[in-house]
């Protein structure tokens, strides 16, 4: 099967995942705020684990077996991936969830609340799409270190983290006064661009295989951006600091046994 056909296929199931979190909304009326903390941390452990496990270690030990500098594509590729979603974050009109209208980031706009919202957790998908889509480029691309079961962990990892990231746009979206239809819609339409970015990434991967350890490091850096610029102050805006963080530990030693046991 085509690396890229591959990785559509694993960022589809990630997607899905977003669906059926988002379907929650349909079955319960309110999530309490503590066992949304404790989901938002799970979300960030999970993507500080994939960042080290899935693509700075792999794309260190090809810099190293191609007689490269190792350090070079990782600091150079994780640099460049922060920096561009932090150019996505100030020029793409966005709200984090709790804050109020005034507080919205990116370009000046008239937009609604709720599209803001949406926004915001459609940014925050861009990296993990991209992220499953080179570890499947890689595998494509015959590097000796990247493993199709690797590769299957960490669309598993960032698949599980999407569910509670599906049930945190629905259900905040529902509390706004929309109908639960259209907040399940648009939960999951959230994570619509993990296809996209995860088919460019492999895409990207096959074309300049020489790239390959920069776009694993980019996508690392683009990932602990949202972690730190969203989901764990978001997790720690509450009351529920400890819950937050213990989800934080769980989600990163999961994804460390994922990564371990199958990659």
């Amino acid at each position: 099967m085509s690396p890229v056909l591959q990785a559509l296929l694993a960022t589809l199931f990630t997607w899905g995942l977003t669906a059926v979190g988002a379907s929650v909304v349909f079955t319960a009326r309110s999530v309490s705020r503590k066992l949304l903390d404790a989901m938002l941390g799970f979300a960030a452990g999970v993507m500080v684990a994939a960042s080290f496990w899935s693509l700075l270690a792999p794309a260190i030990e090809m810099s190293r077996a191609e007689g490269g500098p190792p350090w070079l594509p990782a600091v150079v590729g994780f640099l460049a991936g922060g920096a561009f979603l932090w150019g996505l974050d100030r020029v793409l009109p966005h709200l984090h969830m709790g804050l109020p209208l005034e507080q919205s980031e990116g370009l000046p706009t008239k937009w609604r609340r709720i599209v803001l919202l949406i926004l915001a957790i459609t940014l925050h998908n861009i990296p993990e799409g991209l992220a499953v889509g080179v570890a499947f480029g890689a595998v494509g691309a015959g590097i000796p270190s990247a493993t199709l079961s690797g590769a299957i962990a960490l669309a598993i990892g960032i698949g599980l983290q999407n569910l509670p990231e599906g049930l945190a746009v629905s259900m905040p979206l529902r509390g706004e006064g929309m109908s639960r239809g259209r907040a399940f819609f648009y939960g999951q339409l959230s994570a619509i661009v993990e296809p996209v970015a995860g088919v460019l990434g492999a895409g990207a991967v096959l074309l300049a295989r020489p790239l390959l350890p920069y776009a694993l490091s980019f996508a690392a850096g683009a990932m602990i951006f949202v972690v730190v610029e969203q989901l764990i102050p978001e997790s720690q805006r509450g009351e529920s600091t400890d819950i937050a963080t213990v989800g934080a530990m769980g989600g990163f030693a999961l994804m460390m046994l994922l990564d371990v046991a199958l990659g």
